[in-house]
């Protein structure tokens, strides 16, 4: 059997100041900040992880806090919303929660045949929570506010805003194996069949819209799951024979990693499942330490001065 894409494997976005991100999705949704380490590539800043207790593949939502960046502008060529699953009945509770802590959202509409509550985070990052059609058995992290029968699962999906589908779709379904199963409108879902959650690939097509600007509240990419660097290898062979620009493999620690940009202009990334975030501290006392890569150790003294301080009540 050929190597499968399993859905989602993480979203990395920008954000400003790193505490007011840790307060919002630790506290606010309610994920377990699972890990404090540096951007590889640009060790000045850190690289936060959010997620399930161990920050599974296809829960994991993690940020670059750029701070010095200005606010993203919205359009085309971009991850224009990135959705999380919650459980059936659920949607009032986010919904009074949202209101009570003034996080803007809208209210609840159907879309595809599932309600889905849309929100910002503090940085204007634009996300969703939806009531799965499939029911979700994802263990939920769980916190003194949000109980199980609330908490967030994982990833829905993904929705993209591009000026032309055709070229990324064909991504999807020639290459890495995405079904199209539904079109409404102007919106096009795509899923990974072997995948039950973290699966849905949205595609809105806007041929008159303005290009997207990064910045903080952006989406930077998005990673695809694979269960080794076998099946990466399968993956990567089979861009680079369809003309694709594809990175080698690059050790991530967590996971291994390989970069290519898509036809409409987002950077896809396609992970490896292992070796996960319990590599280099036990799951107990995930997130509570700055953890480095080897390369970057030398600098742990300065970082620890230079960083800013995370409180994680």
């Amino acid at each position: 059997m050929s190597p499968e894409i399993n859905g989602l494997h993480h979203v990395t976005a920008i954000s400003g100041a790193p505490q007011r991100n840790l307060d919002f999705y630790a506290k606010v949704l309610g994920l377990r900040f699972v890990k404090r380490t540096v951007n590889f590539d640009d060790p000045s800043v850190y690289h936060l992880y959010y997620g399930d207790e161990t920050g599974a593949p296809g829960t994991a939502m993690t940020f670059f806090p750029w701070e010095h960046l200005g606010p993203a502008r919205r359009g085309t060529g971009e991850v224009a919303q990135t959705a999380f699953s919650v459980p059936d009945g659920s949607l009032d509770f986010w919904r009074e929660r949202l209101r009570a802590l003034d996080v803007p959202h809208h209210e609840p509409e159907p879309r595809f045949g599932e309600p889905v509550l849309a929100l910002t985070d503090p940085d204007g990052l634009p996300l969703a929570l939806v009531i799965a059609a499939e029911p979700d058995s994802r263990p939920a992290w769980i916190t003194a506010e949000i109980g199980p029968e609330h908490a967030v699962r994982g990833f829905h999906g993904v929705c993209l805003t591009l000026d032309e589908r055709a070229r990324t779709a064909e991504l999807l379904t020639a290459i890495m194996g995405y079904e199209r199963v539904a079109s409404a409108g102007r919106v096009h879902r795509y899923a990974a069949p072997y995948s039950a959650t973290a699966r849905y690939v949205d595609i809105v097509e806007d041929p008159e819209g303005a290009p997207a600007a990064s910045g903080r509240g952006a989406v930077h990419h998005i990673a695809f799951a694979v269960a080794d660097d076998d099946a990466q290898d399968h993956f990567r062979e089979k861009l680079l024979r369809a003309g694709h620009r594809v990175t080698p493999r690059i050790d991530r620690t967590y996971f291994h990693s390989i970069y290519f940009r898509t036809p409409g202009g987002v950077l896809f990334e396609i992970a490896t499942e292992n070796p996960g975030f319990t590599v280099d501290e036990p799951r107990e006392t995930l997130g509570q330490a700055l953890r480095l890569p080897p390369q970057h150790e030398h600098l742990r003294a300065r970082l620890e001065q230079t960083l800013p301080p995370l409180r994680v009540d």
